[in-house]
């Protein structure tokens, strides 16, 4: 099988087609689209209770283009092991491939998934990571990073959003050493086209975590959906790199580390955050891009956050505040 190493080898058939009904600007609509031209006619899907599961199959039609099942939240690890062991007992091959968002990966899938890594299952497990439960309302997750906006982590007098750290979940994967796992964004489409490749020319427990940005959920502008994928990459929020062979190597290197609130400023679900609030995820930040690249570097590099830098940039739509 010809191995791909960018757009220019993606074939133009689609497998999940338009029609659907995520919002414009839908990261997760972006991710599932190029996952499924890569993966191509083979795969199987299965979608837990998600925005993914209520956009992609609105009674009577589907908009995935192969065979596609869906069930209950928290049991993606569980579904896709059953369906491979179905087709392994009818001698028949098939990409089984698991698609499920951060608050079924994360929180109420956790265990099926840790258990499905085990077993080194042979299945694809993709986590769209739009960093909350978005589908029933914008609830925190383990995902959602600190000083975020939900409707579980509000802003008041007494507690201004989310005050933990996003849970390190490829940490999680990495413990139970499979086979491949990778973090990818919709901005560095080369790297995005090579890993989705790999796991699905690779055996045994494949992990894709995407992150996919969210327009209500994050409250920006529809058109800033790369953008943003892109700035959190370059900020540090989000790290690109893959696990093989038991060993982990970064797949891209920001030249400098851009201050957070270039990525910040473009949310609304951070326009509250305080001067010390937006220092102490700096702070957060530095440390992870040590821990991610100080093998390349002497001394840690760190942006210093300025407060005049924190001046928010998208517009006044009712959408993109809270």
């Amino acid at each position: 099988m010809e191995e791909m190493h960018g757009l220019k080898d993606i074939k133009r058939n689609e497998f999940f087609v338009n029609g659907h009904g995520a919002c414009p600007g839908c990261g997760v609509a972006i991710a599932i689209k190029n996952v499924m031209r890569i993966l191509g006619p083979d795969a199987t899907v299965y979608v837990p209770a998600s925005c993914a599961v209520v956009f992609s199959a609105q009674y009577p039609s589907s908009s995935f283009r192969t065979p596609y099942f869906f069930t209950a939240f928290e049991n993606t690890g569980a579904v896709t092991t059953g369906i491979k062991a179905a087709y392994r007992r009818r001698g028949k091959k098939s990409l089984v491939v698991g698609i499920a968002g951060d608050g079924g990966t994360f929180d109420i899938g956790l265990q099926a998934l840790s258990s499905a890594l085990d077993r080194n299952e042979d299945i694809i497990y993709v986590c769209v990571d739009n960093e909350a439960f978005m589908n029933t309302g914008i609830q925190r997750s383990s995902a959602t990073p600190f000083g975020a906006w939900t409707t579980t982590s509000p802003v008041g007098s007494k507690v201004q959003g989310k005050r933990t750290f996003k849970k390190d979940l490829m940490k999680i994967v990495e413990a139970h050493d499979p086979p491949y796992a990778a973090t990818l964004s919709i901005a560095h489409f080369n790297d995005f086209v090579r890993k989705v490749d790999k796991a699905k020319q690779m055996s045994g427990f494949r992990f894709l975590h995407i992150l996919t940005p969210c327009v209500p959920g994050w409250k920006y502008e529809s058109a800033m959906s790369v953008e943003l994928a892109r700035l959190a990459v370059e900020t540090g929020m989000w790290t690109l790199f893959e696990y093989e062979e038991s060993e982990s190597r970064t797949t891209y290197k920001p030249k400098q580390m851009l201050p957070v609130s270039d990525y910040l400023r473009l949310q609304g679900r951070f326009r509250h955050m305080s001067d010390d609030d937006i220092r102490t995820l700096q702070r957060w930040l530095c440390q992870k891009w040590y821990q991610n690249y100080g093998h390349d570097i002497e001394e840690p590099v760190c942006a210093i956050f300025k407060p005049e830098e924190m001046k928010m940039h998208h517009d006044k739509d009712d959408l993109h505040v809270f």
